[in-house]
């Protein structure tokens, strides 16, 4: 996502009734069948036994015989046609996988065998739909375009998944391309999939790109998501639905096999109901991929478990700077953000106000790139489809939209009209903004006030109330925090942090490269502390 068509109800790949004949033991949600008023829940807030349960409750359960990966992938596909479907229709699965219980069923009978294959061993598990699976599933990055395009080998990250156990359910909606087709967009819209709700008030957005990972999630419509960010596309999304997101620092997951932005700010990352299961997720999918040549900065500075960095203390002694530039836009996230920093506060914090992070030619020299990058990514992309790929360059995308009835219905394609007439990444100018970017964002901007006073890490607010979903003006954002570490390509997560009257807000807790434990031990201390995650009631 950069943060600066219309399908059918559900824009579904595959027709999933044929998927949802078995009726599981544990009872899901019931929709209303009056006339809501505008406050009135739509779904009841109670939902089964099984889909708030945590990664480590749904494992014991495997191995006390409770239930089985069977029952519970069976359980969150007859969720996602009652609620992502149907009732609210949130819109944030773009496909299910046809082979989901089948991979259960196998995963049970290992179990059975003794055998585990990891930490996600029959865990539902939805990646957003621009994360290459080879299966019976496309990957579209909600495009059109794509529809029909079949990777040839699993991402990476789809690779560590499955070898951690874990079931691939589906493939979440996002914002078109991740948000990095043109102007005046709106975040979780894509061609293929529609419009993606906010799950607490459902004519509220979402926040993009990885809309639906996060709603999906906040839902219980999957234990795990994994979405994607290049900037604020794992942070802003996980905040507007009331959950936790890692974006790790670049380098630290495989972006082989993930449709592109931007080389230097990419990265795929977890989101969960807690961090905890963000936790789990992440150490699963760590790894050094020779596809991926980032990844080889991650060796020796990568860990398979983080769970060993929940500390309940986290707080304790820690230094922690608090980005104010955020502040003074929403009166009523400034009081959720003081509140907060009491909090940090009397945990034993010592927090350190600052006022600015680098200067604003960073944002400059990070768009040039994210256009160079762009242009090669795509093509490098397309190329890896093989030679009966769709669309075989970023000319032949740009040619495509043109011809399509809804691809530019509701706003262009700028971007990637700006991208193809960028030359490849020898030339002067990408290199020199490159540089810029690396030297204002980190030697001068992260790094600098990080040494100066001394910190562990940097709080504040992820982002404001989510706005109401505009398909004419495009989106709406009040105020983020996720720039400083998006363009350094340093690592942050956000945490719920509370609620502006029925919306949920985010507070992102960032730092240094590779520092995700320091990061993880201050998140949890935060988390467990005030506990601010409340299950959407799918208001209207």
């Amino acid at each position: 996502m950069y943060t600066p068509i219309t399908a059918s109800k559900g824009g579904r790949l595959f027709n999933k009734t044929v998927f949802f004949a078995t009726v599981v033991m544990f009872p899901l949600s019931q929709i209303s069948c009056q006339t809501p008023p505008s406050e009135q829940q739509v779904v009841s807030a109670d939902s089964s036994k099984i889909v708030e349960l945590e990664i480590t409750q749904l494992q014991q359960g495997f191995k006390d015989g409770s239930f089985t990966s069977k029952e519970v992938v069976q359980a969150y596909l007859n969720r996602i046609e009652e609620i992502d479907d149907n009732g609210p229709s949130l819109g944030s699965i773009i496909q299910v996988n046809p082979d989901a219980i089948q991979i259960a069923e196998e995963l049970d009978k290992e179990m059975k065998e003794g055998k585990v294959r990891g930490p996600l061993h029959g865990i539902p598990v939805v990646l957003k739909d621009n994360i290459d699976t080879h299966d019976k599933m496309p990957t579209t990055a909600g495009s059109k375009a794509l529809a029909n395009s079949y990777p040839l080998q699993d991402s990476y990250v789809a690779k560590q998944l499955r070898e951690a156990g874990a079931v691939i359910i589906g493939k979440a909606n996002l914002s078109e391309w991740a948000n990095f087709r043109g102007e005046m967009s709106t975040s979780g819209w894509s061609g293929v999939g529609g419009q993606t709700k906010n799950p607490y008030v459902l004519s509220r957005n979402p926040c993009g790109s990885s809309s639906g990972s996060a709603v999906a999630v906040a839902a219980n419509l999957t234990v795990l998501a994994i979405g994607t960010e290049t900037n604020g596309s794992i942070v802003c999304p996980a905040h507007a639905s009331g959950v936790v997101g890692i974006k790790p620092t670049v380098g630290l997951i495989s972006r082989s096999g993930i449709i592109p932005i931007s080389s230097t700010q990419d990265t795929p990352g977890p989101m969960a109901r807690t961090l905890r299961d963000a936790a789990i997720g992440l150490g699963a999918m760590v790894g050094v991929d020779v596809a991926d040549e980032k990844t080889a900065a991650s060796q020796g500075k990568s860990h398979t478990d983080y769970t060993q960095f929940l500390k309940a203390d986290g707080l304790k002694g820690k230094r922690i700077g608090f980005y104010k530039a955020p502040m003074g836009v929403n009166y009523k996230v400034d009081s959720l953000m003081y509140k907060a920093v009491a909090f940090l506060k009397s945990q034993g914090a010592e927090i350190v106000e600052i006022d600015a992070i680098g200067n604003r030619e960073v944002g400059n020299h990070s768009f040039e790139i994210m256009l160079y990058e762009y242009k090669h990514g795509l093509n490098e992309y397309f190329k890896s489809l093989g030679p009966n790929a769709p669309i075989k360059s970023v000319e032949e995308l740009i040619a495509f939209n043109k011809k399509d009835p809804e691809e530019l219905k509701h706003f262009n394609q700028q971007y990637l009209e700006m991208a193809q007439k960028k030359g490849d990444l020898n030339s002067k100018e990408y290199k020199e903004a490159l540089a810029n970017l690396m030297k204002g964002s980190r030697e001068e901007g992260i790094d600098k006030v990080m040494n100066k006073h001394k910190l562990d890490a940097i709080v504040a607010p992820t982002g404001g109330p989510a706005w109401k979903t505009d398909l004419v003006n495009g989106d709406s954002f009040q105020l983020g925090s996720s720039s400083p570490a998006a363009q350094a390509g340093y690592p942050a997560i956000t945490v719920p942090m509370g609620f502006v009257d029925k919306l949920p807000v985010g507070i992102s807790f960032f730092g240094r490269a590779w520092s995700e434990p320091v990061l993880i031990e201050i998140a949890y201390g935060y988390e467990t502390g005030t506990k601010h995650r409340k299950a959407p009631k799918f208001l209207q």
